[in-house]
């Protein structure tokens, strides 16, 4: 059984939550495990569209970067992954408060993985759910430190 190394993890998201788009779109990666990750935004005024409801492209998002961090400990140290395909459902609109996108990876393999996610409001109602195709970029990996399992 694969135990992730808390150090690395540690390592893995502070990086990824001062990443330039993260940081611009006000969310982080809260936790990141084998075959699953949570990452939150406190939707605000800079997430609405016209019609005063969090853009679609903001869910998407959150379900695009839920899904790639719940395949990522999977993939061999020093490769790397990419969305090949992203799928999703609206299903309910929300205005602000904390969106939280659960991702988990359904399978992983060594070149094509496949996740899903939802994103529950500060409720924890189901707004959104989606799919996601990631492919493995062979030495296209982060570079961190310390070992990703113990």
């Amino acid at each position: 059984m694969l135990t992730p190394n808390p150090e690395y993890v540690r390592k893995l998201i502070h990086l990824v939550n001062t990443s330039p788009y993260p940081s611009h779109m006000h969310m982080r990666l809260a936790a990141v495990d084998i075959d699953r990750a949570d990452i939150e935004l406190d939707a605000g005024p800079c997430h609405l569209q016209p019609y005063g409801i969090v853009h679609g492209g903001v869910l998407a998002t959150l379900i695009d970067t839920a899904t790639f961090w719940a395949v990522f400990m999977r993939v061999a140290e020093g490769d790397g992954l990419v969305n090949i395909d992203l799928k999703l459902n609206y299903l309910k609109p929300v205005v602000s408060g904390r969106l939280k996108a659960e991702g988990r990876a359904i399978r992983s393999g060594n070149s094509i993985s496949y996740a899903e996610a939802g994103v529950t409001d500060a409720d924890g109602d189901l707004i959104a759910h989606g799919t996601s195709t990631l492919m493995t970029l062979p030495g296209k990996g982060l570079k961190i430190d310390v070992r990703k399992f113990t």
